[in-house]
């Protein structure tokens, strides 16, 4: 706050007192005012949710102006042969699953699906895990080369 003022003697008058009493009130109410506006959770999420929404808006504009850029620039006889690979792929990943019904006991299918329900729990475990035996692979490959 702002010092008092003092006269000569350094004794504070009555009207001085009051004045600096006014200013403190003052100062206080606009503290006591602004303190809703920080404590209001739910506009500031609110506020939040609008800036995310407006963020992921445009970020889904680019990603659609890049894609058909991409698009645009691959040739139609490239973007036929991808599409024939999609298929093919299809229709591999078809037959490789009716095959796995058919040939794979029921025991094994149980648990290769706890298998994969563990690894996707645990997904980024398993990548740190990978990462780290790339590293190290490349430092063998490195020291040994």
């Amino acid at each position: 706050m702002s010092s008092k003022p003092n006269d000569e003697h350094g004794a504070v008058t009555p009207k001085e007192l009051r004045e600096h009493v006014e200013e403190m009130r003052a100062d206080l109410g606009e503290t006591v005012e602004g303190l809703p506006a920080k404590t209001d959770l739910k506009a500031h999420a609110a506020e939040v949710r609008e800036h995310a929404a407006a963020t992921a808006e445009e970020l889904k504009s680019k990603a659609v102006q890049a894609a058909h850029l991409v698009q645009e620039k691959v040739p139609e006889p490239v973007q036929d042969k991808a599409a024939q690979a999609a298929e093919q792929v299809k229709v591999k990943v078809a037959q490789a699953g009716e095959l796995w019904e058919e040939k794979v006991p029921e025991p094994v299918r149980q648990k290769a699906a706890q298998g994969t329900r563990v690894a996707r729990d645990n997904r980024g475990t398993l990548l740190t895990a990978a990462g780290a035996f790339v590293v190290l692979l490349m430092f063998w490959r490195r020291k040994k080369g």
